[in-house]
């Protein structure tokens, strides 16, 4: 980073001129490499624009320059030396410059050392732009969880499949977005937490979206943070916590974890759709206890059906069944023939509360391009279902329901 320029200046839209930053900006300190070439540099930095970012050189400095908001730093845990200059410089810092650390081949005792010395953050390598985005806007902001107007806290609504495949995520992105356009000033999350298959951003077709990933390399503090603007945005307004860009174990999560997620995603929107994994954890059972509502999804076949009655029976015995949804997904007339929905309902126990039609092409079309269903083609034979389960949800949170098409 030694092309980095000592003080950047920022243009202003009206009359193109250059303009020094104001003396009261935060100054955010980097060591070279960290980001890359300049031009990487340059493109990050654009996104704080109210932030003057300085070259630090190419090591971390005994002594911070005076006045500096955040500094970000390296240092390697396989070098016990590069380590205990570490813990010194954290120790004479004070506390006067919060310090992130990018750390090289992490390790948990070198991180929590860390941190216990009085690091604000430590991210592992290679450090993301997102990761890193959301430690500095965390840590620029300042502001406890508990600060600022009050607010009603947000609604959680968790979508639970009934095997993979049956058509969830489709279905809650859908909910997501129509929600989300119901309101001038939306605030519904899309949280896609199926670590190993989720496509929910991809559903929606928002490019270099935040992922679950990038949260967590970038606080310890999940609930910290700042999901209302850090997250990508749909052209509907909704936001979306991406799954992992690569295939990472289930138990990436921890209930603790869960805790923190769903209470900074509660803070920060009305309303927000968890769409979990196919598969049962002991994070993934956290996720249905913290939730208002469960949205069973499953499609009209024999596994399905006795699928369904596993879960429901899991939820009884967990005393979570007070607010179960149960949805029937993708019913074509070839599949009744064979397996009627009053047989499916019998050997459940309960009936449907809704029931969505076979329409593949429409539901495929939408996904290929992001967009609702409404967009593609209005008054479909999907969008009636969809809006019902909006309106349920709608009626858990303080958002606007959806108007009925007719």
């Amino acid at each position: 980073m030694t092309e980095l320029p000592t003080k950047w200046s920022l243009r202003t839209a009206s009359d193109g001129a250059d303009r020094e930053v104001s003396a009261n900006i935060k100054r955010v300190g980097f060591v070279e490499n960290i980001l890359g070439n300049r031009e990487r540099v340059t493109a990050f930095a654009a996104l704080f624009p109210s932030v003057r970012f300085e070259p630090l050189g190419d090591y971390w400095p005994d002594r911070l320059p005076a006045n500096m908001s955040i500094a970000v730093v390296p240092v390697d845990s396989a070098s016990p030396d590069e380590v205990e200059a570490a813990v010194r410089r954290l120790k004479q810092n004070l506390g006067a410059t919060a310090v992130i650390v990018t750390l090289r081949n992490a390790d948990v005792l070198t991180t929590r050392r860390l941190m216990r010395e009085g690091a604000a953050d430590v991210l592992p390598t290679p450090v993301t732009e997102p990761a890193l985005a959301l430690s500095l806007e965390r840590l620029l902001a300042r502001v406890p969880v508990e600060a600022g107007p009050a607010r009603k806290s947000g609604k959680v609504i968790s979508f639970l499949k009934a095997g993979g495949g049956v058509g969830a995520t489709s279905i809650g992105v859908q909910v997501a977005a129509m929600l989300a356009r119901a309101k001038s000033e939306p605030r519904v999350c899309f949280a896609d937490l199926d670590v190993q298959n989720g496509a929910g951003a991809v559903y929606l077709d928002i490019d270099d979206a935040v992922t679950l990933m990038d949260c967590l390399a970038a606080t310890s503090a999940l609930d910290e943070t700042p999901f209302a603007t850090a997250l990508g945005k749909h052209k509907s307004g909704a936001r979306v916590l991406a799954a992992p860009r690569e295939l990472v174990p289930l138990e990436v999560l921890s209930p603790a974890m869960v805790d923190m997620l769903i209470g900074g995603l509660k803070r920060d929107f009305a309303v927000t759709l968890v769409d979990l994994p196919p598969v049962w954890t002991a994070w993934t059972n956290r996720a249905l206890e913290l939730s208002d509502r469960i949205v069973i999804v499953t499609e009209l076949s024999v596994s399905h059906v006795h699928l369904v009655r596993r879960q429901l029976a899991a939820l009884t015995t967990q005393h979570l069944d007070r607010q179960i949804t149960l949805v029937c997904n993708a019913v074509s007339a070839e599949q009744q023939s064979s397996l009627s929905l009053k047989a499916a309902e019998r050997a459940i126990g309960r009936t449907f509360d809704i029931v969505v039609p076979e329409d593949r092409k429409i539901m495929n079309e939408a996904i290929n391009q992001g967009l609702e269903i409404s967009a593609v083609r209005r008054g479909t034979k999907l969008e009636k279902p969809i809006t019902q389960l909006a309106d349920l949800i709608a009626a858990d949170a303080v958002v606007q329901p959806p108007a009925m098409r007719r």
